[in-house]
């Protein structure tokens, strides 16, 4: 019996020092926002559960918000008593959208369970604008103390484990699925029958929720693992700004489905670390009714309507992780699809799949809210597209090439040109997706850094010297073609190679003319006018031989007589080229989220196999502008 109480009064001993080393903890991050309440610092946990609860508390990384309703995470995890007996909350019912049941609802009202019920919020979910956080302003105030709730689980089946479990309440989810309030979880789980024989372990394995799935970390994985331990015993959560997620690092996550998140999550920029107030729910169910009666409550936090994809969530009591915690955490997976790179979007593909799922969300949710002015909407643009595509003529003859086409006549030629000759012109862009692929590979093997910067100086001239060069291919092919005259890849780089190196010099002038009016704002119709000016350029110089520079004011003066067909068949070939290749990287990793170096490699690889379509199409702008300018054309475009 001795020994028994020995053994208990010496765990209370290091449950103490426990605490009392976790509350003196300096936090390592770029700034660190206000810790537990004094008066709690100073009183030691009541039981073995809040000891545990304490000494493995864990240290939540935010993405600091630099200034009011800006970019960042304004919530902190929050006390749920500030909704109770609080006059701009609302109990409603569950029979119809606006069945007022109480305000200001007393936390005795919920813990009668009420399933169905909601708690609502002042604001709209479908529309939040800055609501929510000048309310959680207002209601918890700017000096209020982060608080998070604890509690240790155990399951029926898995005897000898146990769950340390973490819930983090927030007042507003600013996601893809908007909704008032937000639950939130981490869970520890240790190899040990109860909270004192825990308290002497370390856990073997932590379990963080993102969405509707969960990731999880081996504890003191060997190597340095993903997981960051604090002091030894704290486990460092960073939180995605706005949907709440818990990851294991600071960077960008994207996902493609429910578990994951439909869309990308954020825990990049400078992070504010905190060190919240913990208050540990019982595990004995009646012990926690009595002191924290809102775990009866079987409602929603946050309205419901008839809007269920944004209604509020129910609380952790209804969770399966509360009572089968184990059954929960089996289905965790390993990892989650990290942007490498870490510190902020770092490739096309990224940028175009998170502002792709991000204006379709937000489209959604304006139908949501106003289908009726959306439909409206949507049919006058609808409209609006049948009346201009009514207004060019489509069908055109492949050859003879120098004819008048409408910008929409040339697109179809072209693509009939590209598809019946595909063979030769996928083997003329051969040569620039080679050296895209070397490209790729020296990346992703670490060959381009910045001690090598002559790598990528090489791999920059050897890509724009084979851009050219097949550019000029294609055009001779056309050339060829349209004369009716036999040509393959190999003859037509023959052919064409010196035009292109004569080529080069006006060319790259006016590229860093472009380049240059582009830096302004005022100069950038110029720039656009100018590059569909010198569309007809490289055609120009190949099939007239029109030699230097004069071919700028050549090219320049065609274009100005078919600018009706050149200008939308330039910005046609531009959106080509800049956004086909990322919008299918970004439909791959909706349909299989391949590694991202294979998802990076999409728009480059797409780039140098419709080149030569847009070279293509360049060329037939040049036949038309010379058939508005026959007289001059007599020395022009093969017929």
């Amino acid at each position: 019996m001795a020994a028994s109480w020995s053994a208990r009064f010496g765990r209370v001993v290091i449950a103490t020092a426990a605490v009392a080393g976790h509350l003196a903890l300096t936090v390592p991050a770029q700034a660190v926002a206000p810790t537990r309440a004094e008066e709690d610092a100073v009183s030691a946990p009541a039981s073995p559960e809040a000891a545990l609860a304490e000494r493995f508390a864990p240290v939540m990384s935010l993405v600091e918000q630099r200034e009011s309703c800006g970019p960042g995470e304004p919530y902190l995890p929050s006390d749920v008593d500030v909704m109770f007996d609080n006059p701009t909350v609302a109990l409603r019912g569950p029979w119809t959208d606006h069945d007022l049941v109480k305000v200001a609802p007393s936390v005795e009202d919920v813990a009668q369970g009420l399933p169905g019920y909601a708690l609502d919020l002042p604001g709209d979910p479908l529309a939040p604008g800055c609501s929510y956080e000048k309310w959680a302003n207002e209601q918890w105030g700017e000096d209020a103390t982060p608080t998070i709730y604890a509690r240790v689980a155990f399951q029926e089946g898995h005897e000898g484990k146990l769950a340390l479990q973490y819930f983090f309440f927030y007042p507003f989810n600013d996601y893809n699925n908007k909704h008032e309030t937000d639950w939130e979880r981490i869970q520890l789980e240790f190899e040990a029958s109860s909270a004192e024989e825990a308290l002497d372990l370390l856990p073997v394995r932590a379990v963080y929720s993102q969405h509707y799935g969960a990731e999880y970390a081996d504890w003191g994985e060997e190597p340095e693992g993903k997981l960051e331990i604090h002091a030894d015993t704290h486990p460092v959560v960073y939180v995605s700004a706005g949907s709440h997620a818990n990851q294991f690092a600071s960077g960008l996550y994207m996902g493609n489905n429910a578990e994951l998140g439909f869309g990308c999550d954020s825990t990049a920029g400078d992070q504010v670390a905190i060190e919240p107030l913990v208050k540990t729910i019982p595990t004995d169910e009646a012990a926690a009714a009595e002191q924290f009666p809102w775990t009866q409550y079987r409602g929603h936090w946050g309205e419901v309507g008839p809007r269920r994809f944004y209604e509020g969530p129910t609380g952790p009591n209804r969770k399966q992780a509360w009572n089968r915690p184990f059954s929960w955490s089996a289905k965790a997976r390993e990892s989650s699809f990290k942007v490498p790179g870490s510190g902020s979007i770092s490739s096309g593909v990224t940028e175009t799949y998170c502002s792709a799922v991000g204006t379709g969300s937000d489209l959604f949710r304006r139908y949501v809210s106003s289908p009726g002015s959306v439909l409206v909407f949507l049919g006058v643009a609808l409209l609006g597209m049948r009346w201009l595509l009514r207004r060019t003529a489509w069908e055109t003859d492949v050859l003879p090439l120098r004819r008048r086409r409408s910008a929409g006549q040339v697109a179809a030629a072209s693509w009939a040109m590209f598809r019946r000759h595909a063979p030769l012109f996928v083997q003329i862009s051969g040569p620039m997706l080679g050296i895209t692929l070397v490209a790729i590979a020296a990346r992703s093997l670490g060959f381009v850094s910045g001690v090598r910067w002559w790598w990528q100086a090489l791999l920059m001239a050897a890509a724009l010297a084979a851009l050219l060069a097949a550019a000029a291919a294609t055009v001779h092919a056309i050339g060829a073609l349209a004369q009716g005259r036999p040509v393959t890849a190999r003859t037509a780089y023959a052919a064409s190679w010196r035009k292109a190196v004569a080529a080069a010099g006006p060319m790259v002038v006016a590229g860093a003319v472009i380049v240059f009016c582009l830096g302004s704002l005022v100069l950038t119709p110029i720039a656009l006018a100018l590059l569909a000016g010198w569309t007809l350029l490289l055609p120009l110089m190949v099939l007239e031989e029109t030699r230097g520079f004069p071919a700028w004011w050549r090219s320049l003066a065609l274009a100005r007589r078919a600018w009706r067909t050149v200008l939308p068949v330039t910005v046609l070939g531009l959106l080509l080229l800049t956004t086909t290749g990322l919008l299918i990287a970004a439909l791959l990793f909706l349909v299989y989220p391949a590694p991202f170096v294979i998802l990076n490699a999409v728009p480059p690889v797409v780039v140098a196999l419709l080149w030569p379509l847009v070279m293509i199409a360049s060329t037939y702008c040049l036949a038309t502008a010379q058939a508005t300018d026959e007289p001059a054309a007599s020395t022009g475009v093969p017929s």
